[in-house]
């Protein structure tokens, strides 16, 4: 085997191992493949709130205490049904069809959903679509 030939395997080795990294961080949330819901990248159910509308968070202040929202990277661009709007305070969050995504503060363990139907049914566990 020439040095050419290793050199080339081995790189390829490494654009293959880093391949996923790659994608894993390009996904703001997860399925959750036995219900549907969606999650944050540690499992965590996330939320839609029925008084968010065009886009524009509703969830301040205490709200966004009890319902931290996912936030975005200041660089995370928008792609497919996975969306990046500015919260009031200026920072960013993801949204999913257009839905602010959040999580809850009582949800102590992946695939909990406590706060599903909150609020008068205002608060729902998110699903794809």
């Amino acid at each position: 085997m020439t040095y050419f030939t290793q050199t080339t395997k081995a790189l390829a080795m490494m654009a293959a191992l880093a391949l996923p990294a790659l994608a894993f961080a390009a996904e703001p949330a997860m399925v959750d493949k036995e219900n549907g819901m969606l999650t944050d990248h540690k499992s965590m159910t996330l939320y839609t709130f029925a008084e968010d509308a065009d886009g524009k968070s509703a969830c301040n202040g205490q709200c966004a205490t009890n319902w931290p929202p996912l936030m975005a990277d200041k660089n995370a661009k928008s792609m497919g049904k996975w969306t990046v709007i500015k919260r009031e305070d200026g920072s960013m969050q993801w949204a999913y069809n257009g839905k602010p995504l959040y999580t809850f503060i009582k949800d102590k363990a992946p695939g909990e959903a406590t706060g599903d139907g909150l609020k008068n049914g205002a608060w729902k566990a998110a699903k794809a679509d």
